[in-house]
């Protein structure tokens, strides 16, 4: 998400906060961008990894719309502190770019 009263003409890494969390980028730590601006941060999707793709844990409400690829889902959802959902498959496809980009050391949690 963008901060609130944000230039659009002159954003800076500050600017861009995680959906999930709140946190502010800082321009390094890593970070990924779904549909229309939907960022979660390195830390919110391993916790969201964790809880989908190692234990399927679901603490989404039925019917929810995941924050990062806009579309109501029905399997099971990862709820970050700010209240955003991530969806299974999104969280598992973050986490796959993650784990392959040169830009960052960031690992798949096991």
């Amino acid at each position: 998400m963008h901060r609130p009263g944000a230039n659009p003409d002159d954003m800076q890494a500050s600017d861009f906060l995680c959906d999930f969390c709140g946190r502010e980028w800082d321009g390094v730590s890593p970070v990924v961008e779904g549909h229309r601006g939907g960022l979660i941060c390195g830390e919110c999707l391993a916790a969201a990894y964790r809880s989908l793709a190692l234990s399927n844990e679901d603490t989404a409400k039925p019917g929810y719309t995941c924050v990062l690829c806009l579309e109501e889902r029905k399997e099971p959802g990862w709820t970050g502190a700010a209240g955003a959902v991530a969806c299974k498959r999104c969280t598992k496809q973050s986490a796959a770019v993650l784990a392959k980009s040169q830009d960052y050391q960031w690992v798949k949690p096991t």
